[in-house]
């Protein structure tokens, strides 16, 4: 309990991280709760067509007359869970990889290296439009398991060199004097170390998927969902004709305004998420 306290009240004196976590608060609320609170109505209301803001239509209507702001409200909760997912996804096999690449060392470190600076010199962005047109993506998991294909590289590398430069470490020495199992010392000696990293890196990551996914979306190579942020994007810019009509513009700029709020409240949130995290730093404090 004290170590929850101690985490908000680093966060709250970190004022872009305060913000940040009101931001990141307020689209899980909003992709969470959101969707029981606004009802989805996507009946065509032709007489509304690019209606202005109202009490009714907090962000106007969609060329079809229906709720601007409902449609947000529903397309968070996948955009959001495939962004959730995809990090879950990542952090799990790279921090994992890199542990055992910076561990053991030798030709496995070779090896695993070899792969990694492999992906890493081919840009993913194309790779994922690749998986998409060939792979069947059917459902968020699906959807996280493409973004995430090429998204581990990065953090495998970089875990790999935190793993270095703890392994000399006295603690790590000790545990290897003593035969410990190789489960054992990631879990219980490397973890908690690198735990400030990697929560560092999960919402950076889930931020660069949730861009990634809506980009897909926006470029027709996942199921259709007319909610979705890039769905909304690719119907108003190259279908509707939204672009185009000084009347849609709310309604072409209400999903990019939500994903640079969300980049942004990611990156103000992981400013203070080391020294909230990082028992080293909360000493010096």
């Amino acid at each position: 309990m004290q170590r929850t306290i101690d985490f908000f009240n680093i966060i709250c004196g970190n004022k872009r991280s305060l913000v940040g976590l009101i931001i990141l608060i307020f689209f899980f609320l909003m992709a969470t709760v959101g969707p029981f609170i606004f009802k989805l109505d996507m009946g065509v209301d032709y007489e509304n067509r690019y209606s202005g803001p109202t009490w009714d239509h907090w962000l106007g209507t969609d060329y079809g007359g229906r709720d601007t702001w409902t449609q947000l409200v529903h397309g968070s909760k996948e955009v959001i869970t495939i962004g959730f997912l995809t990090a879950v996804i990542t952090m799990i096999f790279g921090s994992l990889l890199g542990m055992i690449s910076g561990l053991i060392g030798g030709k496995v470190d070779t090896g695993i290296m070899l792969i990694t600076n492999l992906f890493l010199t081919i840009p993913s962005f194309p790779i994922f439009i690749m998986l998409a047109a060939i792979l069947s993506i059917r459902d968020p998991i699906s959807f996280a398991l493409v973004l995430s294909a090429w998204s581990w590289p990065g953090l495998t590398r970089a875990v790999r060199s935190q793993v270095i430069s703890l392994k000399e470490r006295d603690f790590i020495v000790i545990c290897r004097v003593m035969n410990l199992s190789l489960p054992h010392i990631v879990f219980k000696e490397l973890m908690p170390n690198i735990v400030s990293y990697l929560a560092i890196n999960f919402v950076l990551i889930m931020r660069g998927a949730i861009v990634g996914s809506v980009g897909l979306m926006m470029l027709g190579l996942a199921p259709y969902s007319p909610t979705n942020w890039g769905q909304m994007l690719s119907l108003a810019i190259s279908q509707t004709g939204g672009i185009f009509n000084p009347n849609g513009y709310i309604y072409v700029l209400s999903p990019i305004v939500c994903l640079a709020l969300f980049q942004l409240g990611a990156i103000f949130f992981a400013n203070g998420l080391d020294e909230a995290l990082n028992p080293r730093l909360r000493g010096n404090a």
